[in-house]
Formats: structure tokens, C-alpha cells, sequence
């Protein structure tokens, strides 16, 4: 209970040493907390409807603040995208751990490779996005793409371990390849079951010799 006493020593170990000087952790104002909220509100509906090359004026104007308060929050549209995918991500990345010690491992890899496919066809332009920071982990997206590419792999591991899926995949090529199939069904909006064979066939490649 020591919060403003100086002169009771390491109440709360090492990290009380330094108490004056903490303005970086210091919460966010309400009105700065509301404004992120309202931006992260209407950047999530603007690419939904419009995709993730939407306007940052017009998300801004939506959200009732200046551009400039956009750009206090978010340096540029990738770390705007990145905030608004952060949820869908930790939604993922809490599938992966619930699908860690499934039964068939081969099939939980599928699932949640089938996930990816449905979450990331939600924003139009999220695949090219998730791709892009895969091939470049300095980007503002690659905080996504590096848990999950880590989640993905403990999955394709033990698939692997159980001689379900070849040893050569490697997870890097399985996540640009569910990328891949999900731009595929963002641009054939007409076809629901593309999803569905293209995962169907990678899987066939997926595995090692069968008789």
C-alpha cells in the first residue's frame, strides 16, 4: 500500500524505484482515449465497407476530429491497420491455443487455417496487407504477422510430429498461401465454396506419401 510514501523502500520491488518518472505509461486522457476508441470504431466499418485503402480524411471526419488527431494516433495507415486487425488477430491467436492439443492435429491445422481465410476476407485488402508484412517484419502490420505466424507453426509442428504433414512445409509458405487464398475469395465474391477446394487442395499437398 505504499503509493506516495518515498520513504518506505521497495514496497513493490525494483519497478517502484523510479515513481516520478513514468509519463509514458501514463493512461490515456478520456477525451484522447475517446477520440482512439471513435477512430478505431470507424476505420474497422471503413474497411469493411470500403476496404483498407479508404480515405484517412474520411475516417477521420467520421469519428468527428481532425486529421492531425488521426495521425497522433496512428503515424500511418499501417499502424492504423494494425490496430483495427490487433483484435482479430488475438481472436486467432486464442483459437490456435484451444486448438493445440485437438485430437487431429492435421485437421486443427486446417481449421485454423480455414479461420484465417474467414477473418482476413472480412476487410477487403487485409490479405495484400497480412502478405506484404510477411515479406517485411519492419512494417506496421508485421505485430500481427509474427504471433501468428508463431501460433501457426506450433500447430504445423505437432501436425508434422504426427506424420500428418510433410516435414519440408514450412509455415512462412503456408501463411503466404492461406494469404493468397483468401485474396482469391475476396476477388470472387460469387463463388462461397472457393474457399473451401482451394484449402482442399493445399491440404492434399500438404501431406506426406500415403498409400
Amino acid at each position: 500500500m505504499a503509493t506516495e510514501t518515498a520513504g518506505q523502500p521497495q514496497t513493490t520491488g525494483p519497478a517502484a524505484t523510479a515513481p516520478a518518472r513514468t509519463p509514458e505509461v501514463r493512461p490515456m486522457r478520456a477525451d484522447a482515449r475517446r477520440n482512439y476508441e471513435r477512430l478505431l470504431t470507424e476505420a474497422r466499418t471503413a474497411f469493411t465497407e470500403h476496404g483498407t485503402d479508404t480515405s484517412l480524411e474520411d475516417i477521420a471526419r467520421r469519428a468527428g476530429v481532425g486529421i492531425g488527431t488521426l495521425y497522433r494516433h496512428f503515424p500511418n495507415r499501417t499502424a492504423l491497420m494494425g490496430a483495427v486487425f490487433q483484435g482479430e488477430v488475438d481472436a486467432l491467436l486464442t483459437h490456435a491455443r484451444e486448438l493445440a492439443d485437438a485430437p487431429q492435429p492435421c485437421a486443427a491445422l486446417v481449421e485454423w487455417l480455414r479461420a484465417i481465410i474467414t477473418h482476413a476476407t472480412t476487410y477487403r485488402g487485409l490479405s495484400r496487407a497480412l502478405m506484404t508484412a510477411s515479406a517485411d517484419d519492419s512494417s506496421g502490420m508485421a505485430r500481427c504477422s509474427v504471433p501468428m505466424r508463431e501460433a501457426g507453426g506450433a500447430l504445423l509442428t505437432r501436425a508434422q510430429q504426427a506424420g500428418a504433414v510433410r516435414p519440408d512445409v514450412s509455415i512462412s509458405d503456408l501463411m503466404q498461401l492461406t494469404n493468397g487464398i483468401a485474396l482469391a475469395v475476396e476477388e470472387s465474391p460469387d463463388d462461397p465454396k472457393l474457399a473451401d477446394r482451394l484449402l482442399t487442395l493445399t491440404l492434399r499437398g500438404l501431406k506426406g506419401d500415403h498409400h
